[in-house]
Parts: structure tokens; C-alpha cells; sequence
């Protein structure tokens, strides 16, 4: 197949293309290179697939309405898995217009670009930061997501309904996936384990916030990018069983779907940074801080409904991902 992926150049979707790529399809890949981290970085990323025959970049922001545009229109990508996105739960404090314009707007240039080429399906990155205030425990889809606590999560909620009024009104297949704290080589350098490892690694202390007794479902990028394979191949069609009097968040008449997309076994933090001091063979100075504003205690991912569907498991230990992470960094950055 041909698929546009946008978000090439960054953690997830530079894995995304490379696993498409290995089992033969063509992927046309969108990218702004943003310097909202090192963007030689992100250049390294693309560097290991760029040159591939099946592979063909376009650097462009999503909110570059006349860019994505052309994109759809000269390469008439069958099927649509949109990545690119502005990260970071508290960058959004002090930089919300950006939030809106990549994450809303630009989503919507590429919904247009679905609607008017017949896309077969588009996949989009959602964020388990949906869940918001709500504490029930594990997080399904079937659960209300009315209260995000964060701008970012604001603009992945709108994401969800923007694509099942696409849906709805035209037909058109649109799956979400809520992403659970995704971790592993070529991992974003505003992530806690590319921040800690650092940080270890230099003899400089880490904060550590709501004293490190968070639990998250942290879910390894290969695991990620299994579901996502998988969920790309599995086009959704209406749920005939669907009830407007007890409206399903997941489902809907039209063909839309929400899955979950993470480790159902939540790790504390503090074992997180306990694993990563083994790996380095260092122990880490903590400055433990109370949460932040905008986190939630705690996330713990129900994905019984994505293995129903395409017999998703996720396979990776934090043991297992956290060590593949340090071997990574310490090659890229040639440290001990």
C-alpha cells in the first residue's frame, strides 16, 4: 500500500515508517522538523530509512493548509497514519497557540486531505491524557473523557470528534489510538527517561514529582507500533449495535473506533528509576517534588477491547525496553 505518515521524523512515527517499509509498503512521509527539541535528532531518525526506495519525505507543517494539500493530491496515499503532533503536556502553558494550530488545525488539513483522495482508513494518535480528572481505574474507552486537565489533552479530545463527525458525515474510516506513555530507543529528549538518564549520567540530580509514587503504563515503541500495524490493516465499520440512549464513547454507527494502546501492567515511578539506575549501574540523586499541575496520579491502560479486535499484546517488560533505551543512548551519545 501507499501511506502517508506524518510525524516521520519523530519517536513513534520513524519506527512507524521503518516497520511499513519492512514488509514492503511505500510510505510518504510528512515532517515540520520543529525545534521543539534537537532536531538532529530528528534528522538522525530520518537518516535511517531516507534513502530507502519506498520512502518519500515532505517537510511541511500540518498547518500549512496548501502544503497538505498538494501532499494528498500528488501522492494519493491510500491510507493515512497521522503522528505529528505538538508533544509535551506543560510546553502547552506557555505556548497554547501552537497546540491548537499543529493538533487542531493541522489535524483538520488532514482529514480534508482523506475526505477529498478516498482514504480507505486513517489512524490518529490520541493521548491517554484524555482521561483527565477521571480516576476510576483501569481507563477504558467506554468511559467519559469531558474533563482533560491540560490544553494538549484538550486538543487530542477534539481530534476524537473531529474525525467521527468525518465519519458520520461522510462515511469515512477513522480509528483513534490512546497512546500510554511510550518509552524506548529514539525516545523524546522531554521525556522523563531520556531527562533522567541524562541527568544520572552527568552526576546531576533528577526531579522526581508526587515523590515518585505515580504509577503510568509505560509501553515500550515496538509494542506501540505492533498495534498500530495491526489497527492500520483492521478498517472499522459501524457498530450496528450501537444505542443513542446509552451513547458508547468507542463505537458509533458510523466507522470510528477508540482503542487503548498501552502496557496493562502500570509501573510505580519509583521502579521506573530503580530499573534505570541497574541498567546504568549508577544511583540516582532525587529531588522529589509534589505532582505537578496537570498530572494525574496515576494511568493504567484496559486494552481488552484492541485485543479483541486485532489480538494486540504488548510483549516488553520495563526490565527489558529500559535496558534496550540505555544501550541506545549510550551508543548515540557514545557515553559510558
Amino acid at each position: 500500500m501507499k501511506i502517508l505518515v506524518t510525524g516521520t521524523a519523530g519517536f513513534i512515527g520513524s519506527h512507524v515508517a521503518m516497520r511499513l517499509l519492512a514488509r514492503g509498503d511505500h510510505v510518504v512521509g510528512v515532517d515540520n522538523l520543529s525545534d521543539y527539541y534537537d532536531v538532529n535528532l530528528k534528522k538522525a531518525r530520518l537518516a535511517r530509512f531516507a534513502e530507502h526506495p519506498n520512502y518519500t519525505h515532505i517537510t511541511a507543517d500540518l498547518a500549512d493548509r496548501a502544503a497538505i494539500e498538494s501532499a494528498f493530491a500528488t501522492h494519493k496515499p491510500q491510507r493515512v497514519i497521522n503522528l505529528a503532533a505538538q508533544a509535551g503536556v506543560r510546553y502547552a502553558a506557555q505556548n497554547p497557540h501552537i497546540y491548537v494550530s499543529t493538533n487542531v488545525t493541522g489535524f483538520l488539513h488532514v482529514i480534508e486531505g482523506c475526505r477529498h483522495h478516498d482514504v480507505e482508513h486513517l489512524v490518529f494518535a490520541s493521548t491517554s491524557s484524555v482521561y483527565g480528572a477521571n480516576t476510576s481505574m483501569p481507563f477504558s474507552e467506554h468511559q467519559s473523557t469531558e474533563h482533560p486537565l491540560t490544553l494538549y489533552a484538550a486538543s487530542k479530545k477534539a481530534n476524537e470528534m473531529m474525525a467521527h463527525s468525518y465519519a458520520h458525515l461522510y462515511g469515512m474510516a477513522c480509528t483513534g489510538l490512546r497512546f500510554f506513555t511510550v518509552y524506548g530507543p529514539w525516545g523524546r529528549p522531554d521525556m522523563a527517561l531520556f531527562l533522567f538518564t541524562q541527568s544520572i549520567l552527568a552526576g546531576e540530580p533528577i526531579k522526581v514529582f508526587n515523590h515518585g509514587h505515580h504509577k503510568r503504563s509505560f509501553t515500550y515503541v515496538d509494542d506501540i507500533v505492533e498495534g498500530v500495524i495491526r489497527i492500520l490493516d483492521n478498517v472499522p465499520s459501524g457498530n450496528p449495535q450501537w444505542d443513542g440512549n446509552k451513547p458508547d464513547p468507542a463505537t458509533s454507527l458510523a466507522p470510528y473506533r477508540l482503542f487503548n494502546i498501552g502496557n496493562q501492567q502500570p509501573v510505580e515511578l519509583l521502579r521506573y528509576i530503580e530499573v534505570l539506575e541497574q541498567c546504568l549501574g549508577r544511583k540516582a540523586v532525587m529531588e522529589l517534588l509534589p505532582l505537578q499541575a496537570g498530572d494525574v496520579p496515576d494511568t493504567e491502560a484496559d486494552v481488552s477491547a484492541l485485543a479483541a479486535a486485532v489480538d494486540y499484546t504488548p510483549k516488553v517488560s520495563v526490565e527489558e525496553g529500559v535496558a534496550s533505551f540505555v544501550r541506545w543512548y549510550r551508543d548515540y551519545y557514545k557515553v559510558d
